[in-house]
């Protein structure tokens, strides 16, 4: 395969990934803000929404205030933010028509029927909360529809395996950040853990990661830090989970090392990655902490990215 169509499947896929991500952002924050001040507690969860997206920096070189309106226009059509919705979409769509040859007739129809119904009904944005919600539902909805597409008609072969590495490099990248984002910064000082305010912020960025149900399936407890940390970092089960995301991480670039008759800088450093997760505990992860471990994660999380692109997308 020539690397620009490997790259334009990587990143087609890694927008995918990302437009529905910042969409349960989004989601999850407005969850928290409808929530009476007891519950919502006294600090800015828009301010923590531009953070678990990491565009805070450039957020605030365009706006004062991280309120409701600002946040939800930039996260999600301002046309001066790489990584708003409107721009995932109009850039998956540009790379899914550089590989159309590439892609089967339900993943090109769902990326272009996507696109199209961005520009025909929602161009000015949302208007309303009862707009927002159909906004956000419609990424989240073509976000699985184009993930489906690819699961259920690709050829397992190499376009296939580099799809599933963008999917999985952002999906790793996303959760981290999530996890990051509260343990580091959410939770005020004065807030005991396990509060009112902890409770709805921790079942906020579950669904946030459609992980509350499976929460409760697998511990059958009630919302405790250390629980949801293992359930986001190391459970193997979670397909959001860390764990899970470089268990498919090694797989596919195993899989294009054997297709292609070599391993390489990319195999070893997932693998690598993956081993220090099978060998990690809770106990060892909370006593190091959990914001330097993420933190270290998210570093070689963007690391692997970079050498798969020199290894193949260059």
């Amino acid at each position: 395969m020539l690397s620009r169509t490997a790259e334009n499947l990587f990143w087609l896929s890694r927008y995918v990934e990302r437009a529905e991500y910042l969409a349960r952002t989004i989601e999850a924050t407005l969850r928290v803000t409808a929530l009476p001040n007891t519950y919502s507690g006294q600090g800015n969860e828009w301010d923590s929404a531009l953070l678990t997206a990491g565009v805070s920096a450039s957020f605030y070189a365009q706006y004062d205030e991280a309120n409701e309106p600002n946040v939800v226009e930039f996260l999600s059509m301002s046309t001066s933010n790489p990584s708003s919705i409107r721009n995932c979409i109009e850039a998956a769509r540009l790379n899914a028509r550089s590989v159309r040859t590439a892609l089967t007739g339900a993943m090109w129809d769902t990326i272009n029927s996507a696109w199209i119904e961005l520009q025909e009904n929602w161009s000015k944005g949302a208007k309303t909360r009862e707009q927002l919600t159909q906004f956000l539902r419609f990424v989240q909805e073509t976000s699985l529809r184009f993930d489906g597409s690819a699961y259920r008609t690709m050829l397992r072969n190499d376009a296939y395996w580099f799809s599933r590495l963008g999917v999985h490099l952002e999906r790793a990248d996303n959760t981290a950040r999530i996890l990051d984002v509260k343990y580091h910064l959410l939770l005020p000082e004065e807030e005991h853990v396990g509060g009112p305010l902890d409770y709805y912020q921790w079942s906020s960025i579950l669904r946030s990661v459609s992980a509350l149900t499976a929460y409760h399936w697998v511990y059958r407890e009630t919302l405790k830090p250390w629980l949801i940390a293992d359930l986001l970092i190391l459970n193997d089960s979670l397909p959001r989970s860390l764990a899970s995301c470089y268990g498919n991480l090694v797989r596919n670039l195993d899989q294009i090392g054997v297709d292609y008759g070599r391993q390489g800088p990319a195999q070893r450093h997932a693998r690598a990655i993956r081993n220090r997760l099978e060998h990690s505990n809770m106990d060892d992860i909370f006593q190091r902490g959990v914001h330097e471990f993420v933190q270290e994660f998210i570093a070689d999380n963007s690391r692997l990215g970079e050498i798969v692109a020199k290894q193949y997308l260059i």
